[in-house]
């Protein structure tokens, strides 16, 4: 990358932005500072990217990409996450230097002439994850329209999710069993960063597709285990469980690992199906609980330190759907 080339537009700096010690900003410029290592931070900027995606990208051998990852990661520019055999890589958003990454990013002009090629072959990776996607869809979409039909229309329920979110500022928001992302697409007009886990690594492709499509990309989802989050203390604002729980064996701990990730002042939704009798999801989808009454949902929200703010029920045929909001106080975990 001559040095003659412009790569640079200037934003107005940020004066908020979180201070960095001398010693670790050096690392960080250190680490920016070479060619290919700026076009992996802008190509992870625009989402998530495993090491043959970026192999095939950025043209360059596994080991020489593996090398310069490494160097991102451990400068604290890059975030490293596993799923099964493979790992995955996004921009930092953890201050301070989240915001050193992405000022390094926004001004990067996209019409740079050695930026301009990688786009356009990311671009390419994309439509073919979104292609698989499609194609997972396609073969189970009669399953899926049949467990929609037994209960109220999805967006009835998204409609009152959002009542129940009424906080313009919703911050960082985290969705336990993202499933497709719908939830983290539903609030991004209102979320800083969104971040969803699940199990599933053909669910997370098709979430990552979505997210792609609806260019969403303060918003990433990883592969985690619902009873042990890997996230600090009190690291979200707000935290959505939408139709996860019937599947858990033990779901009282999984609302409790939530709270705990959840910060003073945060709210917690949990959307999920009232007591009902349909066998069915138990034999042939795996549903462990047929459904949760209102005061047993409540009853493990207090236990976890939340205060119920407000149920709700959507009445369906034969399915209604109940949604409970918490809220993590001072008073709720003295109580």
């Amino acid at each position: 990358m001559p040095e003659s080339r412009t790569w640079w537009w200037i934003p107005a700096v940020d004066e908020d932005v979180n201070q960095i010690d001398a010693e670790h900003l050096l690392l960080a410029l250190k680490a920016a500072g070479e060619p290919t290592r700026l076009r992996v931070l802008a190509l992870c900027a625009r989402g998530d990217l495993t090491v043959s995606e970026l192999v095939r990208v950025l043209g360059q051998s596994q080991p020489r990409v593996s090398r310069h990852l490494k160097l991102l990661a451990d400068a604290g520019l890059l975030e490293r996450f596993r799923e099964g055999s493979w790992v995955f890589h996004r921009l930092a958003h953890a201050e301070p230097l989240a915001g050193l990454a992405r000022d390094l990013v926004g001004r990067l002009s996209p019409d740079d002439p050695e930026l301009a090629p990688d786009l356009a072959r990311l671009a390419e990776v994309k439509r073919e994850r979104a292609a698989a996607a499609q194609a997972y869809f396609r073969d189970n979409a009669v399953e899926w329209d049949r467990l929609r039909g037994l209960h109220v229309d999805d967006r009835e329920v998204e409609r009152l999710l959002v009542d129940l979110l009424p906080e313009p500022d919703l911050g960082s928001v985290l969705d336990v069993g993202t499933g497709t992302a719908r939830i983290l697409e539903v609030l991004a007009p209102r979320l800083q960063h969104g971040e969803g886990i699940d199990l599933s690594r053909e669910m997370l492709a098709v979430a990552r597709a979505n997210l792609d499509r609806a260019g969403l990309a303060q918003c990433a989802v990883r592969q985690a285990d619902m009873y042990d989050l890997p996230f600090g203390t009190e690291a979200f604002d707000t935290v959505t469980i939408h139709q996860v729980l019937h599947f858990a064996d033990d779901p009282g701990r999984v609302l409790a690992e939530s709270a705990r990730v959840l910060r003073d002042g945060g709210r917690m939704l949990v959307v999920d199906f009232a007591p009902h009798e349909q066998e069915s999801l138990r034999e042939e989808h795996e549903h462990r609980r047929l459904g949760f009454s209102e005061s047993e949902v409540g009853d493990w929200l207090r236990t976890a330190g939340l205060a119920v703010s407000a149920v709700r029920h959507l009445p369906g045929n034969p399915l209604t759907v109940t949604i409970w909001r918490g809220e993590k106080t001072v008073a709720a975990k003295e109580s």
